[in-house]
């Protein structure tokens, strides 16, 4: 077989197919620094294998070890549900007391799905509330800790903590658009709680226009939690025109109670509470229960484009619905081991914290993973975990990537970035039509300039060398 034929000299490779091996000096990533494996399916034999059992960082690809647990434990039609109880006399559309909202970890709670759960409310009779809004959060432990622990940045999306109630992933998307008619810089966010304050401090400028956190610095973003103010100041080169930015500013109560105190008015109801945490009461009535898309939907979002959100909420459902709540991390990690001792999987190496691959501490073998990808292909959930995996050159994570390529769109493939890792596992079809899975891993500081040697790798695959 072609695939193997490369063999003969790699000792001078150290294992690995010239064009990887050269992608990897250009890149000055030592080959011992990386790991690799590739095996056509349900085939016992490698294809190519180059430290693959060495215990390595996956980056976002510890992704797919969440994904495939999750369709298999719980199904890909699971849903997740958010309820609505009534701790007071309702009359007329007026509850003569408290409105309690129930999460059960929603990874898609966001606000359109939010506003359907008010629209609810007012559709079944509730008008006015003029007790508190309170906010159970029981079926998850509550996740201590900083945010910004991971890289200094705890207003990013991404940092967000698992919640039990985790609306429009605690996230505000502010806009910003460069009207040169005036020569200044409009600002407008939504969701828009009405206590929060904009303070647009920006001034239109020349030159071009920065991309990723570079854009966030140039803003120069102030939050003061005190009085729910946030400030923009800082030039806005014309050039940028119309951008946007999300960010996870508000405590989750004030999240909440924001978004819905500004929806409720929007569709016609009125509140005079207050906020604050609590549990259902005994007295309280089940007054509305809002499902979440179907699990199989909610994981392709998560792999397609890397959420670890959902990813973190994903993890520690499984701890709830395999040891019953409270969800902890320990019972989900658990939860894990247990389904992959049972479906034949040995990876004692396998260090999972928080099932997203946003970790300095996870680990997998490229062995590992393989063996999961091996699984997957015979598993009946194999449809939805594939389809969950962007593809080369087509979508998600992959879409700029082999471009008018062979390999584009006969590749489905899990991403993965760090500082200090980059790595990708799935599916890729050859040109004879044969299936392979393919892992490669990078464990470096200069991981990141690694991609082309894992794209040297899938056209490798793809079509091999004679």
């Amino acid at each position: 077989m072609a695939l193997t034929a490369f063999a003969l000299g790699a000792a001078a490779q150290e294992g690995w197919p010239p064009p990887v091996f050269k992608a990897l000096r250009a890149a000055q990533i030592p080959s011992t620094a990386a790991a690799a494996l590739v095996q056509e399916v349900d085939s016992r034999r490698y294809a190519l294998s180059v430290n693959h059992r060495v215990a390595m960082n996956p980056a976002s690809v510890m992704k797919l070890v969440t994904a495939f647990a999750a369709l298999e434990l719980l199904g890909p039609a699971f849903r997740w549900k958010t309820e609505a109880y009534l701790d007071g006399a309702l009359r007329d559309g007026v509850l003569e007391g408290n409105l309690i909202l129930k999460g059960y970890g929603d990874p898609k709670l966001n606000q359109e799905a939010f506003w359907m759960l008010l629209r609810a409310l007012r559709g079944k009779g509730l008008r006015e509330i003029r007790g508190d809004l309170v906010l159970d959060r029981s079926y998850f432990e509550p996740v201590a800790g900083d945010p910004g622990r991971f890289d200094g940045d705890a207003f990013r999306p991404y940092n967000v903590l698992p919640d039990a109630l985790l609306v429009n992933f605690r996230s505000l998307r502010f806009a910003f658009l460069s009207d040169a008619a005036t020569g200044a810089v409009r600002v407008s966010v939504d969701p828009r709680p009405p206590a929060l304050e904009v303070v647009n401090l920006l001034r239109l400028s020349e030159g071009p226009c920065p991309e990723g956190r570079a854009f966030r610095d140039l803003l120069k973003p102030t939050f003061d939690p005190a009085n729910l103010r946030v400030s923009f100041s800082g030039q806005y080169p014309a050039n940028c025109g119309e951008r946007d930015m999300n960010v996870a500013l508000l405590e989750p109560n004030h999240q909440v109670s924001g978004v819905l105190r500004q929806l409720w008015t929007e569709i016609g109801g009125s509140w005079s509470g207050g906020v604050r945490d609590g549990i259902v009461s005994p007295g309280a009535r089940l007054f509305h229960t809002q499902e979440s898309p179907a699990l199989a939907e909610i994981v392709r979002d998560m792999n397609k484009y890397s959420n670890n959100v959902i990813a973190r909420q994903l993890f520690l459902t499984l701890g709830a619905a395999t040891a019953g709540p409270p969800a902890r991390a320990e019972t989900a990690r658990r939860a894990v081991q247990q389904w992959l001792e049972a479906k034949g999987i040995s990876a004692p190496e396998l260090v999972i914290e928080n099932g997203s691959g946003l970790s300095r501490l996870e680990r997998i073998s490229a062995a590992s993973l393989a063996a999961l990808l091996q699984a997957a292909w015979r598993s009946n959930v194999m449809p939805e975990f594939i389809a969950a995996m962007p593809v080369a050159a087509v979508d998600g994570t992959m879409r700029r990537r082999l471009k008018n390529e062979g390999v584009a769109g006969n590749a489905h493939i899990k991403t993965g970035l760090l500082s200090d890792a980059r790595a990708m596992a799935g599916y890729v079809r050859d040109a004879g039509g044969r299936r392979y899975a393919v892992v490669m891993i990078v464990n470096h500081p200069y991981a990141h300039q690694g991609q082309a040697a894992l794209d040297a790798l899938l056209r490798w695959v793809y079509e091999p060398a004679p």
